[in-house]
């Protein structure tokens, strides 16, 4: 889960933010669940995932990893890319990694509310133990296990952050160029975020 890629897609609007980071645990229709804003996070949310897994780099990458990994390579996609991005922060945020994610955490916590109930006991333990750790291989493959150990079924995902070794620099490559594509893309999302031209038939 790239916690930390849809939160500097985000732009400066602390609700818009919060949807977006707990895309991945919202399903079906938003209808009235949230406030406007965090319904249009997690509509960015969901058309970020979209756009990139239509997008020829990140299918590249996917397609990159052992097809031992089946379906699960995209999210080892979405990870990856988050430890280049922290390699490559300076690059892509002009705050500080550190502040960034102090600033974030704070923004969420005064959000649990409107959180799923599932994601509160997570919130610690992605800016404590994952985020900060995104940038080392170590801590992709403590995220990966972790990952591997919530999915009921039996999965490959432990042990997947050989595949970003194997594959470090086109993984890489592929990366820097994505990444101006799809924060590209995310601002022309939140520019055309108004409520005259939000629908929330547009989140299904």
């Amino acid at each position: 889960m790239n916690f930390l890629f849809h939160m500097l897609l985000s732009g400066d609007d602390d609700q818009l933010m919060v949807g977006n980071f707990m895309g991945d645990f919202v399903k079906g229709p938003l209808q009235e669940r949230f406030s406007p804003t965090i319904r249009q996070g997690v509509a960015l949310h969901r058309r970020i995932d979209s756009y990139a897994e239509r997008h020829p780099l990140f299918r590249r990458s996917r397609q990159r990893i052992s097809q031992d990994y089946g379906l699960y390579r995209g999210v080892m996609v979405d990870m990856f890319y988050d430890y280049y991005l922290v390699n490559a922060w300076d690059e892509w945020c002009d705050e500080p990694l550190g502040e960034f994610l102090i600033r974030t955490r704070t923004v969420v916590e005064n959000n649990m509310s409107s959180l799923p109930t599932e994601m509160h006991r997570l919130v610690p333990v992605i800016f404590e133990e994952l985020l900060p750790t995104y940038g080392t291989v170590e801590g992709i493959a403590t995220a990966l296990s972790r990952l591997s150990r919530r999915i009921t079924r039996s999965n490959p995902l432990s042990g997947g952050e050989e595949e970003l070794l194997l594959h470090h620099d086109t993984l890489r490559d592929d990366f820097r160029g994505f990444t101006p594509e799809v924060f590209r893309f995310a601002g022309e999302i939140i520019t055309a975020f108004t409520p005259s031209t939000f629908t929330v038939e547009e989140t299904f």
